[in-house]
């Protein structure tokens, strides 16, 4: 069962190696349980590299993050997984595989060996292929999918971790109009703690319940979308000239843009 907890990050920053300069600087955040926290920032700004440290594949070279009370780095990589799960635009090369024995690689963490816990994970499987719409697809092969049907695969089986934090680089990748609301009302339904990075800030300013933006590797700003995704902040950001408009149901921002003279 998927059960939200705090996520927290202190004073953390990243560098490839010792020495080299940092690609990600200090910064300290925090996102509640069942809070969705979307990241945005301009190509380069360090919106991948902080993903990498939430999901334990890029250790931090200062400071720690935190899921509840504990430091990811002192868990096993397999406690870890039970914790947190990641959604890469990078995508699975084994295509031989398909799309039911894909979603339960999601279990892995759970199973002792090659012993598994038999009718739970065919339920949590099966479950994961409803709620992403994938049941007519199980038994395809993975290489003969389309790069959104690819995308919902991948999602399904982070789902099957059953985990405490949800990391997801760009969710609605390749996905057509339908697919993207379909995983923005799924992201809002789930009760687990979200990290999106989003190059769409008007699926941002829908969907989460705070922003952090990155620029060259700095923190710029966090804090509620209404607060922070601001024509001021997005041009600076992005350095281009962004002008938005309120929308009247939802009060949140809908953003247009034009280049500006240092862009």
């Amino acid at each position: 069962m998927m059960v939200a907890a705090d996520l927290r990050v202190e004073n953390a920053s990243w560098a490839p190696r010792k020495g080299a300069p940092l690609l990600l600087h200090p910064l300290s955040f925090e996102v509640g349980a069942g809070r969705v926290l979307g990241v945005v920032g301009a190509n380069g700004a360090g919106k991948s590299t902080l993903l990498r440290m939430l999901y334990r594949f890029n250790r931090p070279v200062s400071g720690r993050v935190f899921i509840g009370d504990e430091d990811i780095w002192s868990l096993s990589p397999r406690v870890a997984a039970q914790r947190v799960a990641a959604v890469l635009q990078e995508q699975p090369t084994d295509f031989s595989l398909n799309v039911r024995e894909i979603v339960s690689l999601g279990r892995n963490p759970y199973r002792v060996g090659l012993v598994n816990n038999g009718a739970k994970d065919a339920q949590i499987i099966s479950n994961a292929l409803n709620r992403l719409d994938l049941q007519d697809l199980a038994g395809r092969r993975f290489g003969t999918l389309s790069g959104g049907e690819r995308q919902r695969v991948m999602v399904a089986r982070a789902l099957t971790q059953e985990p405490q934090v949800l990391v997801l680089d760009e969710p609605t990748n390749h996905l057509d109009i339908r697919h993207q609301l379909e995983i923005i009302e799924l992201i809002r339904s789930l009760n687990l703690t979200i990290v999106t990075s989003l190059h769409d800030l008007n699926i941002a300013a829908l969907v989460c319940d705070d922003i952090l933006v990155l620029k060259k590797g700095h923190a710029l700003c966090f804090g509620p979308p209404t607060q922070v995704l601001t024509e001021t902040v997005v041009s600076q950001a992005f350095q281009v000239d962004a002008s938005f408009e309120q929308l009247s149901k939802s009060g949140l921002p809908h953003f247009t843009y034009k280049l500006n003279s240092q862009g």
